[in-house]
């Protein structure tokens, strides 16, 4: 793909994806949580610009730094992310104000990685990218798939921050996770 096509992927997948996650949404044990960050690394390792033959290491690290942000980003967001549970047993979960201050500072880190490699002139694909919002995505569905499982007061405190004060449009009498 070119370099337009896969920019114009990556932000519409995560518009897409962090549009959801601002609604309630049922967690589901049995959904495919991995699908979509699994076709999101194929579609990025299949493109030879992943690694600058001619900055081997730069590149390198600057993937790995990509990745860790990633990680470190879908982590954050779970973890901010409320869960409740419905007098019928369904898990719910909607992002909170903590996840847009998660994404932010994912964003700049992104950007400032960018801004770095560029000016040691270090050739960067989106496929880096790509990966970063793969790790994301995955962790974050693995950590809430996680929590939405688990039964018991381990998890009681699932709500942001253990604020039982602030709940979505509607939840009234809804049992926090």
């Amino acid at each position: 793909m070119s370099g337009l096509i896969d920019a114009l992927a990556i932000v519409l997948v995560a518009m897409l994806v962090i549009a959801r996650q601002f609604r309630a949404t049922p967690i589901d044990g049995e959904r495919r949580w991995c699908l979509l960050p699994a076709i999101l690394a194929v579609v990025a390792l299949r493109e030879p610009g992943v690694l600058d033959a001619h900055h081997h290491t730069a590149s390198v690290l600057l993937l790995g730094a990509e990745l860790l942000v990633g990680l470190a980003t879908g982590a954050g967001w779970a973890w901010t992310t409320r869960i409740w549970v419905e007098p019928d047993g369904t898990v719910w979960s909607k992002s909170s104000r903590a996840s847009v201050a998660v994404w932010g500072v994912g964003i700049g880190l992104r950007v400032g990685f960018f801004a770095l490699g560029a000016a040691m002139g270090v050739h960067q694909d989106s496929s880096a990218l790509l990966l970063g919002l793969a790790g994301t995505l995955l962790v974050r569905a693995g950590i809430l798939a996680r929590r939405g499982r688990l039964p018991g007061p381990s998890v009681k405190w699932g709500w942001a921050y253990g604020d039982s004060t602030v709940r979505p449009a509607g939840s009234a009498g809804r049992e926090r996770v």
